[in-house]
């Protein structure tokens, strides 16, 4: 065998090398701590006991319904959560009016306009709850700003199925694109439970 042709080979299988370690990291990034049916399937006391003194929570489709005002059963949530000593701090990609409509009787943080899955909000969540990234949670319905954004932030992360439907054209593609995700994330078991919730 020539130099060249061994040259090539080893080329070859340094590229699919390369390529299959980038897409295991790039998946990785869209891979959530836990994945949970609901807020309120969520074990706090054994969040709290393991170490996290604040929750990040995304509003629409997360804690209610799109657009929809929080519930009895969400303001209860929150004293409960309140009450075993986490801060909370909601972050949305949506509007101050909308932010401050569904926070009428929950008294926590908030971040507006927060252009998840930019890491930034993150961070300046974390800054203005005094905490450190591993103190700290996230939880979210979308794979492709919440979970991402606090991947790429560094804090560990819970997903919950979304509720109610959608009829944004690009959250339609983005849903279809999550079942993908979360098809390929529960092949990855050291991915799963990693928050020990499991």
């Amino acid at each position: 065998m020539s130099s060249l042709v061994k040259l090539e080979l080893s080329w070859s299988v340094s590229v699919k090398v390369v390529g299959s370690f980038m897409q295991r990291r790039m998946l990785r990034d869209f891979y959530p701590y836990e994945f949970v049916e609901d807020v309120f399937s969520i074990d706090y006391q054994r969040l709290y006991e393991n170490g996290v003194r604040g929750i990040i929570f995304d509003v629409d489709n997360t804690l209610v319904p799109h657009g929809l005002n929080s519930t009895k059963a969400v303001d209860e949530l929150f004293r409960k959560i309140h009450g075993l000593g986490f801060k909370t701090l909601l972050m949305s990609n949506n509007c101050e009016a909308r932010i401050l409509r569904f926070k009428a009787n929950i008294d926590t943080l908030y971040i507006h306009r927060a252009g998840k899955p930019n890491p930034d909000s993150y961070w300046n969540a974390l800054s203005m709850m005094g905490l450190k990234k591993e103190e700290t949670v996230v939880v979210g319905d979308q794979i492709f700003t919440d979970i991402l954004g606090a991947n790429r932030a560094g804090i560990p992360n819970i997903l919950v199925r979304y509720i109610g439907y959608r009829i944004n054209e690009e959250t339609g593609w983005n849903r279809k694109g999550e079942k993908l995700l979360l098809f390929f994330y529960s092949l990855r078991k050291k991915y799963q439970h990693r928050l020990g919730l499991g």
